[in-house]
Order: C-alpha cells, then sequence, then structure tokens
C-alpha cells in the first residue's frame, strides 16, 4: 500500500508518521529532525528538556525555557524544510509558561497529553502553531472539543494513544495490569466516529493520528483502515542511531525480552510501562527518598514519594541506570537501524 500525505492544518508531511515525544532526553533535535528530513514529522520532548543546562539545578525554569529555543534552533539546522514540533505533558508545572515559548520560537506544532490540554487554544492563540491534544477515548475527545469550542478553536489533528504505548498510560492501572482495556482499534474507530460529526458540522478536517503499539508497515495500514490518517511511533525510533538516548538506553531496549515488560504505577500515580531494570526492581523493594525536588509536576508529593521520577529518567538519559520506558513491543527489538531505513521500512519501501 502507498501511503497517503499527512495534512494537518496545512501542514503537509510526505509520509503519515509522527514521531512520538519521549522524555526526558530521549527525543530531542537529533531524532525529531531526522524523521522530518526523512518526510515524517518529529517531535521534541519538552518535558525537564533542560536538565543538561549547566544551571538547570539552580533555575530550571530557565534551562528549560533557553533548551526549548536551543532544540528547536538545532533541529532546524539540520532540516530547514521539515515539520517539527514539541510534545508537552499538561501535568507539568510551567506548562503554560513552556507552551508559549515554544509557540513563540515557533515551533510547527504541539502535541499535548497526560491530562486534558484544556487552555492549550489560549496558549497558541495569534500564531500559525498547529495543536494537537493526545486522547485515549472518545468521551475525553468530546470533553477536549467541547471546551475548545468555547475558546473558538478546534484541534487541528488529534492523536488518539491506546493502552500498548510507552510511559504514561491513559489507562487505569488496574485495567492495565489485568488486560481490561480497550484495544486501540476500538480507540481509533469511536474517536473517528466522533470527530466525523465534529467535522461536517463545522467545515473543518481534524485528523486522526493512532499511536501504541505500532511497529510495521502492516500496522500503519491497519490503522489507515480504520479511518486515521495518520500514526504515531515512539518506541521503534529508540533503536535508532539518530535517537538522542545514551547508548546503554538503546541497549535495554535491544536486550530487553517478552517478561522485562511491565506495568508499573509511576510516583505520581499514573499507570506506565517499563522496562524491569535493576533500578526498578530497586524502587519496588523499598523507597529510594529524593534527595531535592525538580519541580516537575503539582502531583509528585516530594515527602511520600517512592522515587524522584525526574532524577530516574535524568540517569536513564545520561547512562541508562533510571527508569526506562517502552512500548509494549521493544522486546521485538533486536538491533539499532537508521531513521532513513526504518521510515522506508514503515512506508512500505523496504522489507524490514
Amino acid at each position: 500500500m502507498n501511503l497517503p500525505e499527512l495534512n494537518i492544518g496545512g501542514l503537509c508531511a510526505k509520509l503519515p508518521i509522527v514521531q512520538g515525544g519521549m522524555g526526558v532526553g530521549i527525543s530531542l533535535s537529533g531524532l525529531a529532525s531526522a524523521v522530518a528530513k526523512a518526510g515524517g514529522i518529529g517531535i521534541i520532548s519538552g518535558v525537564q528538556i533542560g536538565f543538561r543546562e549547566p544551571d538547570f539545578l539552580q533555575n530550571p525554569v530557565a534551562a528549560n525555557l533557553r533548551a526549548i529555543g536551543s532544540e528547536l534552533r538545532k533541529a532546524r539546522e539540520k532540516c530547514p524544510h521539515g515539520i517539527i514540533g514539541f510534545n508537552f505533558m499538561s501535568v507539568m508545572k510551567n506548562y503554560e509558561l513552556y507552551v508559549k515559548e515554544a509557540v513563540r520560537c515557533g515551533a510547527d506544532l504541539i502535541v499535548s497529553g497526560a491530562g486534558l490540554p484544556f487552555s492549550l487554544p489560549r496558549l497558541a492563540e495569534g500564531s500559525t502553531t498547529k495543536i494537537v491534544p493526545i486522547v485515549s477515548s472518545a468521551r475525553a475527545c468530546k470533553l477536549i472539543v467541547s471546551k475548545w469550542l468555547r475558546q473558538g478553536r478546534l484541534p487541528d489533528a488529534v492523536v488518539v494513544e491506546g493502552p500498548l504505548a510507552g510511559g504514561h498510560l491513559g489507562f487505569h492501572y488496574q485495567d492495565m495490569v489485568e488486560n481490561t482495556y480497550p484495544p486501540l482499534e476500538s480507540c481509533v474507530t469511536e474517536v473517528c466516529a466522533y470527530l466525523q460529526t465534529v467535522e461536517s458540522a463545522h467545515g473543518v478536517r481534524i485528523p486522526v493520528i493512532a499511536g501504541g503499539g505500532l511497529a510495521t508497515h502492516e500496522d500503519v495500514c491497519r490503522m489507515l483502515s480504520l479511518g486515521a490518517a495518520g500514526v504515531q511511533l515512539g518506541t521503534r525510533f529508540v533503536a535508532t542511531e539518530e535517537c538522542d538516548a545514551c547508548p546503554a538506553f538503546k541497549q535495554a531496549y535491544i536486550d530487553a525480552q517478552p517478561e522485562d515488560i511491565k506495568i508499573i504505577k509511576s510516583p505520581v500515580g499514573l499507570a506506565a510501562r517499563a522496562i524491569n531494570t535493576l533500578f526498578l526492581q530497586r524502587v519496588e523493594a523499598s523507597r529510594l527518598p529524593p534527595e531535592r525536588c525538580y519541580g516537575c509536576m503539582d502531583m509528585c508529593r516530594p515527602k511520600e514519594t517512592k522515587y524522584c521520577i525526574s532524577r530516574a529518567l535524568f540517569d536513564a538519559a545520561n547512562d541508562g541506570s533510571g527508569l526506562i520506558f517502552c512500548g509494549a513491543g521493544a522486546a521485538a527489538l533486536h538491533e539499532l537501524t537508521t531513521v532513513p531505513r526504518l521510515m522506508s521500512e514503515l512506508s512500505g519501501a523496504l522489507l524490514p
């Protein structure tokens, strides 16, 4: 099957493939620019993006704001004409400040989930930046559309992220553990059906982008046949030379066996999927009190949390010793590839 282009409010990607935002420090300018250059849409993770800045410990907000601009500039230098955006978790502290900075710097789009990003239309007002919420159900999509319509805006696209995705998930922990969650196919079908009514009522086009557990050209074709206009992948892009993660992080994916992929409850109380590393075994056995608070999320309680999620993700990105989030398909990866080769494979132009 020849894949169609993906049009998001006038942004036209040659391939309907969006690289998922992966933080901390996993999808930065290197990966995002490579995907954009190969014809897809590259996404920089804005979560604690400035953690390697020299003044991060003293002033994390200033460091993050500076890094938003510098990572986008580096991505533009590598791929001047590609589509490059940011992913921000709506539960982040200083969420509005960071989104506004990305918009000010000229991000092509903002993808936002981990909560309901009700304020996103206001934050992008007056700009050409496209806004794309992440949902896991038609119910969440309806809530967002309802709130956004009151601000005179509709989503430029919607990402439907299913239960096989990596990192924090939009499903209840118990459902994930007991496998009582709805499949991605059902989520995509329901959201597509709902958005068709919105499109008809307002004379607009709102493409659906399906994500979570997708890995092959056949997966892409299956989602398109259900009504999706594009797909989002994260896990497969980790095992590429261009990914911004350290070699040890990538090797953890390559070495992972199916039994190593676990559903956990993250320190902020959300269900998440991760590799069962020595670090994860250690914090599940006993509490690792945070040495300091990095002010990442309002929902975190430093005096009660089992460990600091920011510190754990910093360590994972730097040397692979911390918390390594992954999608359900991580154990199927056995070697590194390149972004151009992976994009060719996903498009059906190259056999795996």
